[in-house]
């Protein structure tokens, strides 16, 4: 069995922003002109642990079609690993937001696991690449490859969409397990400068926010009929005989037909206000405490919770997937009656990628209120994503959360997201007054479109690569 997966990019027009981006489409027509002149006969090649579920994969999607429709060439390529490997990733990436996960160490015993998991994929890796091939590897699963990779001439990027604003131990000792290898990189990508890890070299850094695909399946427009008709067709609303359509990658119109995997005791009524929380069956997300915010503290009685994220089995990279998910499942459970009929628990169908991000566009329209209540957060996508849809986002005032959302503008930040009397407040306000939250969710569009659109991102990519290979030029005339 390959320890490399390709994975398909179809490539697309980033024409479709001009009537969207008006007169700063301009600095996007620039960085094509420049990824043509700089990158002729170069491959890009970006390597990560999952090409479905997580932020990360998602974006990679998008980015990386528009980047091959401006006509780079690109490849994508996720690497495989057994259940120890992504246990010991898991716990790295746990650590690196400062949380001790399932409680093991990182020693060298998990070095081993490690560095064995990766060489198949190594061997695969530096056959495949070319003399003046720039590769990317994304996170703590694929960082060990570095010096492999750069054994074979070529430019190496990591990037790194984890972090903590105050890293404490946990956090530097997984700085210390992975800095070997990140070291030997020619450039080092994070979300924000807090993330930055002490000691890297400073002039291989760079700061790039991610970004959100507004044309994709998640982010498309859809109208008021289509929302309902995908809400009901996963399971969560009542079916009205409207076909439940969505707008494929290709710009074919195609049908949900898959439902979630549905926990509740009766389904959402269309009249009542609706709080729903996206995210993987992760314990930095905290779906234990969004469920216990909401049972204790909410005070809209007539307010319903959805808690949605994808089914476990499909995400390989996620070990601790499945065990979230009973615990939430068991808490759901022990809930009050009154309560419990009130909250729905949704895993959403993985099979087709882009069906599932239509059943994540029509529940994120379909709310009042979208939350976030992570505990830790390196950018948090579905911020984005919620506010690109003019919906009033509560989150907690960490990570990337905080550069996206300008508390009581854009949305409102919970200084404490472990506070659920406070998380609880902030939901009632905007539930309490729904002019004030329709003017959050407007400006909260606004700034979506100025700041975390694929456009700028691609603008950002293009020039750290102009930049990296410049330098590396000077280095060699030297």
């Amino acid at each position: 069995m390959a320890a490399l997966t390709q994975v398909p990019i179809a490539p697309a027009s980033m024409e479709r922003f001009r009537a969207v981006l008006g007169a700063d489409y301009s600095q996007v027509e620039a960085a094509i002109g420049e990824a043509e002149r700089l990158l002729a006969g170069r491959v890009i090649w970006h390597v990560n642990s999952t090409a479905r579920g997580g932020g990360v994969a998602e974006m990679l999607r998008s980015l990386l079609a528009y980047a091959r429709g401006a006509g780079v060439d690109l490849r994508w390529v996720t690497i495989d690993g057994d259940e120890d490997f992504f246990r010991v990733t898991k716990r790295i990436h746990n650590h690196l937001h400062g949380a001790p996960g399932d409680g093991g160490e990182l020693g060298r015993r998990e070095r081993e696991i490690y560095e064995r998991g990766l060489l198949e994929s190594a061997a695969e890796l530096t056959a495949l690449v070319q003399k003046g091939d720039v590769v990317y590897l994304h996170d703590p699963q694929t960082a060990g490859l570095a010096p492999h990779i750069k054994s074979r001439d070529v430019s190496v990027v990591w990037r790194c969409h984890v972090g903590l604003d105050r890293p404490n131990e946990l956090a530097r000792n997984a700085w210390a397990f992975l800095e070997d290898y990140v070291s030997s990189a020619d450039a080092y990508v994070f979300s924000r400068r807090t993330f930055a890890w002490e000691g890297l070299e400073k002039e291989k850094l760079w700061l790039v926010a991610p970004s959100i695909d507004a044309f994709s399946p998640k982010n498309q427009d859809l109208d008021a009929e289509a929302v309902r008709a995908i809400v009901a067709r996963a399971g969560l609303a009542h079916l009205d005989g409207q076909a439940p359509m969505f707008t494929r990658e290709d710009g074919t119109r195609t049908r949900v037909d898959r439902a979630a995997e549905v926990d509740q005791e009766g389904l959402i009524p269309d009249d009542s206000p609706l709080v729903v929380q996206v995210s993987r069956w992760d314990r930095l997300k905290d779906p234990t405490g969004v469920l216990r915010c909401f049972a204790e503290h909410c005070r809209h009685p007539e307010a319903h919770l959805l808690l949605a994220g994808p089914a476990v089995a499909e995400i390989a990279d996620d070990p601790e997937g499945a065990e979230v998910l009973a615990e939430v499942r068991d808490q759901w459970q022990r809930l009050p009656s009154e309560v419990r009929a009130r909250v729905h628990l949704a895993c959403l169908p993985m099979e087709d990628i882009e069906e599932n991000a239509a059943i994540v566009n029509a529940i994120q329209r379909r709310a009042d209120v979208i939350l976030q209540k992570s505990l830790a957060e390196g950018f948090g996508l579905t911020v984005a994503e919620a506010m690109w849809k003019a919906r009033p986002v509560v989150a907690g005032r960490i990570g990337g959360i905080q550069d996206q959302i300008v508390d009581g503008v854009s949305g409102l930040l919970v200084d404490d997201p472990a506070d659920l009397a406070a998380v609880a407040e902030a939901i009632d306000t905007l539930l309490d007054d729904p002019d004030r939250a329709e003017a959050i969710g407007i400006a909260g569009r606004e700034r979506v479109r100025k700041s975390f659109l694929s456009t700028r991102h691609l603008v950002e990519y293009v020039q750290l690569i102009a930049g990296m290979l410049q330098a590396q030029d000077g280095v060699a005339d030297r």
